[in-house]
């Protein structure tokens, strides 16, 4: 898809403040045009490098779901901290740089609340497009919230939600606009009401892959109400996604179908990634941080040890790689790679977990076992049967985990099940002699917001969430 740029594209500037387009369109440089069709503000939805990317690096530092090398981690101070869960570390004095997750999160939220206060009035096209556009572009900026929200604040809890901070909300993309940093109660209620008032409106069918449909807003719902740990409601609208859609890829038949460019010893040729715009399993794409490139991250040798024996997504992502002083798994797809945004497998998982809650342990690991057939090799597969919840759930989790690999959702269901308490997620490692371990209540699952932030807030003001 074309990357589509518009110089009158709300730009970020001191912290969280925002251009105003409103101010800058009463001047229009000669060559450019002022924004007035419907297609003129539906073009943001597909800047895809702008808007359509969701950068969560340091979350998967902190899950060691990324191979850092030895020279970033020399070079990169906050990364070594987060990848070695250095609670010594004063994360907030080392998160001076103006961090992608922070910035890029806001100037997407920008362009939305651009298209959401001006799309109904546009020209060129009938209520009910203009109606689609509008619920689209609600939606997006539901996920960039959730996105912060679950990065830069603590996880939900019920019983604190309404006490503890957040993010700045903002819902206006003139440059004197407020920003209030409001409770996380508030901004799930945000979050929820947004996709609320967008659900009407979302077609059954995108216009592209970056836009989302109604399934794709079903499906975020199921996500956001998991995170609040309303299982209920995280049941009823996987329920309803997957009525939508709910096709799963044969990695299985992927594997064999390039099983002979994959198996060659010591040669790391790639072959094409089916996780782009037409993967099957899409609700809505959106790009993770290697927007620009067309590869993906490699592993390091424990987190690929987290994979079941004959996991044909893996051994078709991944082969092991020795540089030097260097072991990892270096990624051997090449293409697109939906890191952003909410495909089927997701939701499926939801539903298992929910289900599993219930005590219908033998429905949710139905659920589990679909997943996995359409995964592991044949020859590796069996099913996976217990009458034991816990045992049910932590066999949801960990196919959740490896599924969802080098996105923010492992990070969040780890906070999530943390808070909760019954399914603790830490890590330990040896590295060189040394254990490093990552406790499941450490302040490191908070990650500080940016020092420019905190300085320059905009109009609002802007505590920091952690004291380091």
């Amino acid at each position: 898809m074309k990357n589509i740029y518009y110089s009158i594209l709300c730009l970020l500037v001191a912290g969280i403040t925002f251009t105003s387009c409103d101010n800058y369109l009463d001047d229009v440089p000669k060559g450019y045009k002022t924004p007035t069709t419907l297609a003129d503000f539906e073009a943001f939805l597909r800047d895809e490098y702008t808007n359509q990317s969701v950068n969560v690096e340091q979350a998967v530092n902190l899950m060691n779901d990324r191979y850092r090398t030895i020279a970033d981690l020399a070079y990169y101070r906050l990364t070594k901290a987060n990848y070695y869960w250095d609670e010594t570390a004063d994360r907030v004095v080392l998160n001076q740089a103006d961090e992608t997750t922070y910035y890029g999160s806001y100037a997407g939220i920008a362009s939305f609340n651009l298209i959401i206060e001006n799309a109904l009035t546009t020209t060129e096209a009938t209520e009910e497009q203009k109606r689609v556009v509008w619920a689209e572009a609600k939606v997006l900026r539901a996920m960039n919230y959730f996105n912060l929200v679950n990065f830069y604040a603590d996880t939900y809890v019920a019983s604190t939600a309404s006490t503890k901070l957040s993010v700045p909300l903002i819902t206006s993309a003139d440059i004197n606009a407020p920003s209030k940093q409001v409770t996380i109660q508030e901004m799930y209620d945000f979050i929820l009401a947004d996709v609320k008032d967008a659900l009407p409106y979302l077609p059954k069918v995108s216009q592209t892959a970056l836009h989302p449909n109604l399934g794709a807003g079903y499906a975020f719902y199921a996500r956001v109400y998991l995170q609040m740990n309303n299982y209920t409601e995280a049941l009823k609208y996987a329920d309803l996604a997957l009525a939508e859609n709910n096709q799963l890829y044969d990695w299985t038949a992927y594997y064999t179908a390039n099983k002979a460019v994959i198996d060659v010893p010591n040669s790391y040729t790639t072959t094409p990634s089916p996780m782009g715009y037409n993967y099957v399993e899409n609700y809505t794409f959106r790009h993770g941080d290697l927007t620009y490139l067309n590869v993906e991250r490699n592993i390091p040798i424990a987190r690929a040890q987290r994979f079941e024996a004959g996991d044909a997504r893996f051994l078709s992502r991944w082969k092991i790689r020795t540089v030097g002083a260097e072991t990892y798994y270096r990624t051997t797809l090449s293409g697109m790679f939906n890191f952003g945004g909410i495909t089927t497998v997701e939701i499926y998982l939801i539903k298992a977990e929910c289900l599993a809650r219930a005590g219908q342990i033998s429905d949710a690991l139905g659920l589990l076992n679909t997943v996995r057939k359409t995964r592991i090799l044949p020859a590796s597969y069996q099913d996976i049967t217990t009458t034991d919840k816990t045992t049910a759930l932590n066999a949801i989790f960990k196919t959740k985990n490896n599924e969802l690999i080098l996105t923010l959702i492992p990070f969040a269901d780890a906070r999530r099940l943390n808070a909760e308490g019954v399914y603790k997620v830490s890590f330990s490692k040896v590295e060189n002699g040394t254990t490093y371990t990552l406790s499941s209540d450490s302040h490191l699952w908070t990650m500080p917001f940016p020092q420019g932030a905190v300085k320059n807030p905009g109009n609002g003001t802007l505590t920091q969430n952690v004291a380091k």
